[in-house]
């Protein structure tokens, strides 16, 4: 059978182009390596609770079309991401708010909250923050930045702080307010049901290839369709030829637990060094411990993750954007531009770290660009 489109990968962006595209009546094929659809953002039940199982996707965003279009395909809860910090035992308020203020401090107004920030940030002696420890010391001061940031980042990226490019923590929300939303959103919430529920609805148009990796069918696959949206790694479609761009991969370590609660929260972070894992995710709490129907669940699910550098044939979940990185992705992307056929789109095809919400923007613009009536 011909087909007007090949989508490789079916994950978010894929699951969002191949909808659109069928809507349009178009042809649709979308080949999936993994034995699953739904991308890093598949959930299986697992004794009632819906788990992550390639970790927490909190659904957020501000962009009112992007929030109109998921929610055809799922009902959303209410769940709002209050993530905790252990620091050896010590338990702070996430994102940094006035409860993480006065725990650490002691202080009690937003004044006194910023008056010890200020007195940090001038002993310091930073005025233009040239990497990610001097930007975190100059947003929270030095012992947030201690205890809460440093440990958790350097496991995270497997590298100091210090040689940390300062974006990368910009965006910390730092509020002077009791407010421990970690997203300043309009919308949020978990789909009710699961991730993979909502996609199997995107997904009804088209038709699906799972267990299938384009990279070694590449020949045959081509064939069946006039045009290719690649969501895989660009540097692996072009066969590593310029170089391996860098990841960071995570490894999961789940377990059922014979008990209604272990950690009170969903997601819940380790910030000192010497703890091997990055953070403990409860997933039941993601859906207030209740099944689909309401009923509280009697066990619980919990997931360790640890942060480790991508090596070939392991899973890529974060792009290491500094320099060498980007420039080295400029160049794939050069290669990519001449390509008449393929299109690359998504987390990997882009070498980006996407939000969700980024992502279904980016797939439903493609669509609208070049997927006619």
């Amino acid at each position: 059978m011909k087909y007007d489109y090949l989508i490789v990968g079916a994950g978010l962006f894929g699951a969002v182009f191949a909808q659109q595209a069928a809507a349009k009546g178009k042809r649709v094929l979308v080949a999936e390596k993994r034995e699953h659809i739904a991308g890093n953002i598949y959930t299986e039940s697992i004794e009632g609770v819906n788990v992550h199982r390639y970790g927490a996707h909190i659904f957020h965003t501000n962009d009112k079309r992007v929030w109109q279009y998921i929610t055809r395909f799922a009902d959303f809860n209410r769940y709002t991401n209050a993530p905790v910090a252990n620091y050896k035992g010590e338990l702070y308020s996430l994102p940094f708010n006035m409860y993480t203020f006065n725990k650490m401090w002691g202080v009690i107004t937003p004044e006194e909250a910023q008056a010890k920030i200020e007195e940090q940030k001038a002993a310091s002696g930073i005025t233009e923050p040239k990497n990610l420890e001097e930007q975190a010391i100059s947003l929270v001061g030095r012992d947030i930045y201690e205890k809460l940031v440093k440990g958790y980042t350097e496991k995270q990226w497997g590298r100091p702080c210090a040689e940390l490019p300062a974006f990368i923590i910009r965006r910390l929300p730092v509020r002077l307010t009791f407010d421990n939303n970690y997203f300043n959103a309009l919308y949020q919430g978990i789909p009710i049901g699961g991730y993979t529920k909502m996609v199997e609805r995107m997904l009804e148009g088209a038709d699906v290839l799972l267990n299938t990796d384009y990279l070694e069918a590449k020949e045959r696959l081509d064939s069946c369709a006039d045009k290719v949206i690649y969501t895989g790694a660009i540097d692996a479609y072009f066969g590593y030829q310029l170089g391996h761009l860098q990841y960071r991969s995570v490894r999961f370590e789940t377990e059922v637990l014979d008990k209604p609660n272990f950690q009170g929260n969903a997601v819940v972070n380790y910030t000192d060094r010497e703890t091997p894992f990055t953070r403990i995710i409860e997933h039941k709490w993601f859906e207030f411990g209740k099944d689909e129907n309401g009923r509280d669940l009697p066990k619980t699910v919990i997931s360790r993750e640890f942060s480790s550098e991508w090596q070939p044939g392991g899973e890529p979940y974060y792009p290491v954007n500094n320099a060498e990185n980007t420039a080295l992705y400029r160049r794939y992307k050069a290669l990519a531009d001449k390509d008449g056929k393929v299109l690359f789109g998504g987390r990997l095809g882009e070498y980006q770290y996407y939000d969700m919400d980024v992502t279904i923007a980016a797939a439903l613009d493609l669509a609208e660009r070049i997927v006619s009536d």
